[in-house]
This record gives structure tokens, C-alpha cells and sequence, in this order.
């Protein structure tokens, strides 16, 4: 079955990724760590589902997610840390407004 008639399936938990509100493919674009032309190759999963990048995410809308191992940011120093909070936090923010914006998909990242 084509990928457009299946819905975008998170490839850690199966299931669908119903909202590029919800989307760590689309989260990953706005950062600017996926191009472009890799979005339909690129596997899709939920953002709760990555949670080394989740764990960034310091918003009262998100519950925080946290992220166990050798990339916890427990195990990083403190100014890294801060800037990847205010930086994830940025794109998750701008990715929840994406909706209701009316840009075109190469306005999708951060500047």
C-alpha cells in the first residue's frame, strides 16, 4: 500500500501520525536537520516517540518527556542543555502554530 493511502505510521510505535502538531519528521524539518526533498523518505514517527529530542521540550502545553541513557540530558552539561531547551521549545512552538499560519512548506523552518 502506497504511503499516501496508509496514513504516516510512526515507526517506533506503529501507530498513525494523524497531526504535523504531533509529527517528529515535521518538528526535525522546522529545526532545520531534515531538507526538504528528505521529507517522503524520511521515516515519520510520533514526537513523544524520539524522546532524545522531546526531552527538550519545555512548554506548559507539552508534558515532559524524559529521556533515559547515555543522550538523558542529565548527562550533558548545563549550557548545552538550555540551549536545546530554548531551541526545541522554539520549533515545537512554531510547529503547534504551523496550522492555522498559511505558509507555503519551505517556510516551514526557523530562520
Amino acid at each position: 500500500m502506497a504511503r499516501c493511502e496508509q496514513g504516516y505510521l510512526c515507526d517506533v510505535c506503529g501507530r498513525d501520525v494523524e497531526t504535523i502538531s504531533d509529527s517528529d519528521l515535521y518538528l526535525r524539518y522546522v529545526l532545520g536537520e531534515v531538507p526538504i526533498d528528505q521529507l517522503q523518505q524520511t521515516p515519520e514517527r510520533h514526537i513523544r516517540c524520539n524522546p532524545a529530542l522531546a526531552q527538550y521540550i519545555v512548554d506548559a502545553g507539552f508534558e515532559p518527556t524524559v529521556c533515559d541513557g547515555m543522550f538523558a540530558k542529565s548527562e550533558f552539561e548545563r549550557d548545552f542543555v538550555a540551549l536545546e531547551e530554548a531551541r526545541v521549545t522554539r520549533a515545537w512552538r512554531r510547529l503547534q502554530e504551523l496550522p492555522t499560519l498559511g505558509l507555503a512548506l519551505d517556510e516551514y523552518p526557523l530562520p
